[in-house]
């Protein structure tokens, strides 16, 4: 298991690798920025442009940025939406909002999915099962800024319930905040329930026909008894892991949905970064979408083992 999570590291730090040079090399083959004559900031946004290396060639500047990097964790300064700030101090600023919508969304999403799973797999080929899976398929089908559109014609404009958009400041834990947040995290939410009840239902469907719950039947079990005391223990096997990458695949999902309601978080600092165009902030949102999407193929196998001692990722026998 040791062995094969070192060779799954390495493999990813050699993707992240490639695909960071390439954006690299493309976004730098590309003109830099232009500067405002009038800027305050132009002679030290000059100067750091300077110093790593714009007019050297694109191997040069690529071996700068990754010593910048790797010895002094330097991502650059902004060249267009904050200028002449530290990237890095900007991405963790607003890492904090992003992380919040995402977690209340899985907190949210987790037991929906699951109960509806059971309950669909439990009423197995019912009208309850058909309705259930049906809808699953629509909602996973549909993208998450659909829903956005939908919550806000309907729970904003329609019913004045919530507001449109995330209230600013970095008051995250208030109950206000917390409103604000909901219409976010509900357009989060649809795809991940629809992903849970999909996974538990697949999953209970198979072990309740297994031949150990028929052996928990005959020995006076009721069928209530051997689904939470055997059949959701086996299902936990697949869903746990489950969970751990539909985490970071919400993160990654959210770059739109942080547009729309207007959250400070990385997602909408991404787009900005694109549409400015500022080249290192475009950079390091690029490291860190790359990094938790090969980190969570990573997670999600190494849980499994985790989760289960019988199971030995990698081994040949």
């Amino acid at each position: 298991m040791l062995k094969y999570t070192i060779q799954r590291i390495l493999f990813m730090l050699l993707t992240l690798f490639v695909i960071i040079g390439m954006c690299f090399m493309l976004i730098r083959m590309l003109p830099p920025a232009q500067l405002d004559p009038t800027d305050i900031h132009k002679d030290i946004i000059e100067a750091r442009r300077e110093a790593m290396g714009y007019n050297k060639p694109l191997l040069v500047q690529f071996g700068i940025f990754l010593r910048d990097v790797l010895l002094h964790w330097d991502w650059g300064v902004s060249d267009k939406l904050y200028v002449g700030r530290e990237v890095f101090s900007i991405f963790a600023e607003k890492m904090p909002a992003t992380i919040i919508v995402n977690i209340y969304s899985i907190i949210l999403s987790i037991p929906i999915g699951i109960l509806l799973g059971i309950f669909a797999a439990l009423k197995k080929n019912t009208w309850i099962d058909h309705t259930i899976s049906t809808l699953t398929m629509v909602v996973i089908s549909v993208p998450s800024f659909v829903y956005a559109f939908v919550i806000q014609y309907v729970f904003s404009y329609k019913l004045g319930w919530l507001p449109f958009l995330m209230n600013p400041g970095t008051d995250y834990f208030t109950w206000d905040m917390f409103v604000s947040m909901l219409p976010a995290v509900m357009s989060l939410s649809f795809g991940v329930i629809a992903g849970f009840t999909r996974t538990t239902r697949a999953e209970l469907t198979e072990v309740l026909t297994s031949e150990f719950m028929l052996l928990a039947r005959t020995k006076g079990l009721t069928k209530a008894q051997a689904t939470i005391r055997h059949a959701l223990k086996n299902c936990m096997v697949v869903i746990l892991p489950s969970i751990f990458g539909q985490f970071i695949g919400v993160m990654s999902g959210s770059l739109i949905i942080e547009k729309i309601f207007s959250i400070p978080g990385v997602g909408q600092l991404y787009i900005n970064s694109i549409n400015a165009p500022d080249y290192p902030m475009f950079i390091m949102n690029t490291a860190f979408y790359t990094t938790i999407g090969l980190a969570a193929s990573i997670v999600v196998d190494i849980s499994y083992g985790l989760i289960d001692p019988r199971i030995r990722m990698g081994s040949k026998k």
